[in-house]
Formats: structure tokens, C-alpha cells, sequence
């Protein structure tokens, strides 16, 4: 079992590449996964506010920890290839918390790990990075550490000087164990290429309205695109399409996929 999920942690590795960006439909449960995995994903990633929304809480760490390590043992059991889990800023009060829940979410069986900085400061991400980097070294696992920060998304500090600031702090995540940096809000082609060429490992972006295709992301240097929480907003975006048909004309004729092909994705032994 270690072999194998060495094997899968150093595939997932090397899915970042520029050449061919790793695209990554991110998921939040077990079926989304299973459906993602069955067409062509090379690897699952979680959502937070997916999973979040799911069970029913907001999204920014509302969950416990127990409830957001179980979905992720449970989509890591039911798919064949590498996935990684965002734990958002690792939900705990300080490192060592964070280490604990990085522990656990290893021992599920994820390879890879997101966590976020949020409006914390830098220092104490790099000190949670360095305790998540421990962890999987002490696990024997090749754990690709993505750290995001949001710099862009929540426009924090002055919009000037926002470039250098989201590069400052992505050097000193790589510094502090991250294998990866995420920066999700920024869509301008210059930016993206500028942040992918100054920043030492593989750049993710958020992949959305006004941002380029996975392609021009890829020419402009990005390893790694994400649809965040768009996948699963997209969802119950059509939950409420199909209600307010049923409860307006009445004459809902749902675009879905078919319910033996859902069915069958859990037939047979896993």
C-alpha cells in the first residue's frame, strides 16, 4: 500500500508541466469524483466550499476537521488516481494543529495537500507549510504542497505594489516546504506570465470567466489550472434552474446524465 501510494504521489507530481497543464474539475463528493475520474481526469482535486456547502456549512474552515477528513478518505477510496485535498488553512489555531490534521489527511490516502493564507499573515502560513512538510516526510510520502495565496482574490494590500507582494510570499512559502504556489482571483495574461516566471515552482490558477483557456495558461508558464469552486456552483446552479422550471411551467426536461451511467460507476468490486 505505501508503494502504491508513492506511485501516485510522484504521478501527481509530474502532472504539473506546463507543456500540458494539469486541469483539474475540482470535486466535492464521492460521485462528482467518480464522474470527473470518468472523463479523463488524470487526477481529483477537493473543493472546500463544495464540500462545505455539501454538508451544509458556509465555507472559510466552518466545518470540523472529522467531517472534511472522512469525504476526503472516502473520494480517495473510491477513484484510481492521485488526489489532493484542500484543507484551506488546515483547520486549526496554529502549526502544529495543522500538522495534525495534515497527518490525518495523508493517512486517508491523499498525495497532495492546499493550504491557503487567507488574511493571516505570511509567517504564519510558511510556519504551517514547514509543519505539513514534516508530516509527509515523517509519512514517506512525496506530499506536493500547494500553497495558495490570496492576495489577488481578497485584493489585499495596495493594488500597486499586490504583484511583488504575492511573489515575496510565494518565495517564502517554497522557503518553508510548498512544492506549489495557487493564485487564484488573477486573470490578466501579464500578471499570470509574469508571477509563472519569477515564482521557482509550478503556478496554479483559477480557471473562470475572463481568465485564458487551459492552452494560453499553459503558453504563458501555469503547471496547474483549477475550476475552484466552480464546478459545484455550476451544480446547484441547475438544481435551481430544474425547481424554478418545475414550480414555474412545470415542463422541466432535465440535460442530465443518465441514471444507469451513474449507477454503473458504482457497480462491480473497488
Amino acid at each position: 500500500m505505501i508503494t502504491a501510494r508513492m506511485d501516485k504521489a510522484l504521478l501527481f507530481r509530474s502532472l504539473h508541466d506546463s507543456a500540458r497543464p494539469l486541469a483539474l474539475a475540482n470535486a466535492w463528493d464521492v460521485t462528482g469524483a467518480r464522474v470527473v475520474e470518468a472523463a479523463g481526469a488524470p487526477a481529483i482535486a477537493t473543493t472546500s466550499a463544495g464540500i462545505a456547502w455539501a454538508l451544509g456549512r458556509p465555507d472559510g474552515e466552518a466545518l470540523s476537521p472529522d467531517r472534511v477528513v472522512d469525504l476526503i478518505a472516502r473520494v480517495v477510496a473510491a477513484v484510481d488516481v492521485p488526489v489532493s485535498a484542500d484543507v484551506e488553512g488546515g483547520y486549526a489555531q496554529d502549526a502544529a494543529g495543522v500538522a495534525g490534521i495534515v497527518a490525518r489527511v495523508v493517512e486517508a490516502g491523499a498525495v497532495g495537500i492546499n493550504v491557503e493564507d487567507g488574511t493571516r499573515p505570511p509567517a504564519e502560513l510558511r510556519a504551517r507549510l514547514a509543519a505539513a512538510r514534516a508530516v509527509g516526510e515523517r509519512a514517506g510520502v512525496a506530499l506536493f504542497l500547494n500553497a495558495r495565496t490570496d492576495t489577488y482574490l481578497f485584493g489585499l494590500g495596495d493594488p500597486a505594489a499586490r504583484l511583488e507582494d504575492t511573489v515575496e510570499r510565494a518565495r517564502g512559502y517554497v522557503d518553508a516546504g510548498a512544492d506549489g504556489i495557487f493564485v487564484p482571483g488573477v486573470a490578466d495574461p501579464a500578471t499570470i506570465a509574469e508571477l509563472a516566471s519569477r515564482i521557482p515552482v509550478p503556478v496554479n490558477i483559477m480557471a473562470g470567466p475572463g481568465a485564458p483557456d487551459v492552452a494560453e495558461l499553459g503558453r504563458l508558464g501555469v503547471a496547474r489550472v483549477s475550476l475552484g469552486p466552480g464546478v459545484a456552483q455550476a451544480a446547484y446552479t441547475a438544481a435551481r434552474h430544474a425547481a424554478q422550471r418545475l414550480y414555474g411551467t412545470g415542463d422541466y426536461r432535465p440535460d442530465a446524465i443518465a441514471f444507469p451511467e451513474l449507477d454503473n460507476l458504482f457497480l462491480g468490486p473497488r
